[in-house]
């Protein structure tokens, strides 16, 4: 069985979205190239952001139909990252709610990438 262990943004600056995501994920980068810029966590999974402007990117893909999930132990949690994002001036794309998986918030990195907080499906 194929597990996946890299997810990858596009991005337009990857020093500014690196900026972004030390803060979000309050961890530095294993690598830190000017097109290029990754996050190793646990279990295997790195996290990175590729240049759109690099010269060896090709992709003839449009717009953001993905998210970045981060699921949380419970309902406080997903409400305290929402105060703490909202405070550090993270643009919130859908305000705090409750959906049929429990609370919920979207918000936006520099490119638009949508990042939901959630606990886990019950």
């Amino acid at each position: 069985m194929l597990s996946p262990n890299l997810i990858l943004l596009y991005v337009e600056d990857p020093q500014e979205s690196a900026a972004f995501y030390t803060r979000l994920l309050r961890c530095e980068p294993v690598a830190a190239f000017p097109n290029y810029v990754a996050y190793a966590f646990e279990g295997g999974l790195t996290f990175s952001l590729w240049s759109t402007s690099a010269a060896n990117f090709l992709s003839s893909g449009t717009g953001h139909r993905m998210e970045v999930a981060f699921m949380v132990k419970d309902d406080a949690e997903v409400e305290r990252l929402h105060a703490e994002w909202r405070e550090a001036g993270v643009s919130i794309e859908q305000d705090l709610m409750t959906a049929v998986f429990g609370r919920t918030f979207v918000a936006l990195d520099p490119d638009g990438h949508r990042l939901r907080v959630c606990t886990p499906d019950k």
